[in-house]
């Protein structure tokens, strides 16, 4: 797509007129010339300035002066823009800013990282037991104890062979006999993972 610039160029050169000759009929200097043909608007600080040389250029290649200074408007808001958009970026986006944006970035991705292992350790891994109650673990006189114990609420638990059911807080409830002398509790925990662990703890029961 031809821009402004290039545009007067073609029209010149299919007119077989050199820069040199658009000088001296406009007598606007060589190097100004150039810059409107390559574009090059910076090299011209009033766009009033380029607007006019542009239009009296039109003319004196029987262009359209109002359809292609209309064109140059457009191209020079479009490049203003960008020169806008990158004076902004360049502008926030200091070495300073950058080095905390690429920290952060760290800081999230170590995050994630950490999370995702996390959670691919705790899927891997048997589930966990604790038992609340009884808190001591000798007893005098008592032929049976009442074991609470909390667990995954997705774990199955077998004690002794029998299935025992947790709630909804992954909590069960177990009355467990008690002899003379040692006492030793098994419960086999399986998760929903399919790994399973054996937990055993001993009670003692005293005269």
């Amino acid at each position: 797509m031809l821009s402004v610039g290039g545009i007067l160029k073609k029209a010149r050169e299919k007119k077989g007129l050199t820069i040199n000759q658009i000088e001296k009929e406009l007598r606007i200097r060589e190097k100004f010339l150039k810059a409107i043909e390559e574009n090059n608007w910076s090299f011209i600080n009033s766009k009033i300035y380029i607007e006019g040389i542009i239009k009296n250029y039109s003319n004196i290649l029987d262009l359209d002066s109002n359809k292609i200074t209309a064109f140059f408007r457009r191209e020079y808001e479009v490049n203003e823009e960008i020169k806008f958009k990158r004076k902004v970026s360049s502008k926030y986006l200091t070495p300073e800013t950058k080095k905390m944006a690429v920290v952060g970035l760290v800081i999230i991705c170590l995050f994630f990282v950490i999370y995702f292992g996390y959670q691919v350790k705790i899927y891997l891994s048997p589930p966990k037991l604790t038992i609340i109650e009884p808190k001591t673990e000798a007893f005098k006189r008592v032929d049976k104890i009442k074991i609470i114990g909390k667990t995954d609420k997705e774990a199955a638990i077998t004690i002794f062979g029998e299935r025992v059911y947790q709630n909804r807080e992954g909590v069960f409830y177990y009355d467990f006999p008690l002899r003379l002398g040692k006492n030793e509790f098994v419960v086999e925990l399986v998760g929903a993972n399919g790994k399973k662990i054996i937990i055993k703890k001993e009670y003692l029961r005293k005269e």
